[in-house]
């Protein structure tokens, strides 16, 4: 979502980089293509003007243009002030301390409200808690069915009433929970495809009764200038304590997610990256800064390979290593693990400095990650655990199976032994200094 502003910033960095000293005239040039890349991407011109005039001061106040090396404190001020209008830091969906804690998800149709609760409760069921799922929206068909269908994927129970009052499904599930050990209770209430006094007299009847802990506002990022509108009705008329941000992997501009936190004065908690149910991250103003200037996130993607991969499974594949007992068969389990952390390239995108290289992406194939793992399922479990027996008819056969060629089963085969012998070598070489220690 924010490729373009990234690339817009990192083209103004760059030709100032090409300067010894910076004159006042060169940071005013600089922040005005600044404030231009924030517009572009739809950034509220409110917004954008308070955040050039604090950069402006900034820069005055430390003198950039005097220093050896001024672009990169520019560039430090930029991230400083990124993470100011982003929230300043990380917020957390805090627990009750009497459970449970009772959280109301609210927004329009098509944000994505139905499925970012069904996001939020395998979140908390991942770090140990036992949520339980509301159906209140009783007004869009199938609402409900739609709920269970996430609720059966996320694998958390979903509380249905058959009513038409909401008021009642929510008091009666609250009690429900309380009764049965659960200690989040997500409510999942009605849209309108615009903000309407019907829809805002039964969200503030519905706060009334289930008195929520968090009330959180799911907004569609792609919908830039009437994403700030919403979030600004919403909290005037029903009064919110957070904000969700979904579908943060579209090609929208990002405005809204660079303003809605200066408009609304509420924080983001969370961010929807995707459409499946683990694709939803808690938001930390800093790593997202660090994403729209290029610098990378290894905090986000070290979470997202713990999640991935157990401390078990690290343990046996690093005991593999040492002994080159590594086969194909823990290799496609390997693929298996990276493609359940999420596209590859916003993985790679996590890599401090790589998104300042230009060009990359267009060198990242998807699909060569389910052309190999092609490949090894059509081996037998043998060939899997000893890939030198496998001769040219085997190879065709593969290769048949697999829908790739020869020449494909080959490359594999000799990436995995170059991989395998790199591995041997620098576990060796570690050794021999005596400052490499397994695990790596």
């Amino acid at each position: 979502m924010f490729e373009t502003l990234r690339d817009r910033l990192q083209e103004t960095f760059r030709r100032m980089g090409g300067r010894g000293v910076l004159r006042p005239e060169d940071v005013d040039t600089a922040l005005r293509e600044v404030r231009l890349a924030l517009l572009e991407a739809d950034v509220h011109f409110q917004v954008a003007r308070d955040f050039i005039q604090r950069l402006r001061e900034q820069a005055l106040g430390r003198e950039v243009w005097r220093h050896l090396n001024p672009a990169q404190q520019v560039i430090q001020i930029v991230y400083e002030e990124l993470v100011r209008l982003l929230g300043s830091e990380h917020r957390e969906l805090v627990p009750s301390p009497k459970p449970p804690t009772v959280v109301l998800l609210c927004g329009l149709h098509g944000s994505g409200k139905t499925t970012t609760t069904g996001k939020l409760s395998l979140h908390l069921k991942k770090r140990g808690r036992h949520p339980i799922l509301v159906a209140a929206d009783l007004r869009r068909p199938a609402a409900t069915k739609q709920l269970q269908v996430v609720g059966a994927a996320a694998g958390v129970p979903v509380f249905t009433l058959d009513t038409k009052d909401p008021v009642e499904v929510v008091t009666r599930a609250i009690a429900h929970a309380r009764g049965s050990g659960h200690d989040f209770v997500l409510v999942d209430t009605a849209g309108r495809l615009h903000v309407d006094a019907s829809l805002m007299e039964e969200l503030r009847q519905v706060r009334e009764a289930a008195h929520p802990h968090h009330v959180l506002l799911v907004v569609d990022a792609m919908t830039g200038q009437e994403a700030l509108s919403v979030a600004r009705q919403f909290n005037e008329q029903l009064g919110i304590d957070g904000i969700v941000l979904t579908k943060l992997d579209g090609d929208a501009r990002g405005g809204a997610a660079l303003s809605i936190v200066a408009v609304t004065g509420k924080p983001i908690l969370f961010i929807g990256t995707g459409e499946k149910l683990d694709a939803l991250e808690p938001f930390h103003p800093d790593r997202m800064a660090s994403r729209i200037l290029g610098m990378g996130d290894v905090l986000t993607l070290i979470e997202k390979a713990q999640e991935a991969m157990s401390a078990e499974r690290a343990a046996e594949l690093e005991r593999k290593l040492r002994r080159a007992e590594f086969t194909l068969e823990d290799f496609r389990q390997q693929l298996r693990e990276v493609r359940k952390m999420g596209p590859l390239t916003s993985l790679l995108e996590m890599i401090p400095g790589l998104g300042q290289v230009r060009g990359w992406k267009e060198q990242v194939d998807e699909r060569e990650l389910l052309r190999i793992e092609a490949i090894i399922n059509s081996m037998t479990p043998e060939e899997r655990q000893n890939p030198s027996i496998l001769n040219s008819s085997r190879k065709r056969r593969i290769a048949r199976g697999s829908g790739t060629t020869v020449q494909d089963v080959n490359r594999l085969l000799k990436q995995f032994e170059e991989a395998k012998r790199m591995v041997r070598q620098l576990e060796a070489a570690g050794r021999r200094a005596g400052k490499i220690r397994w695990p790596l």
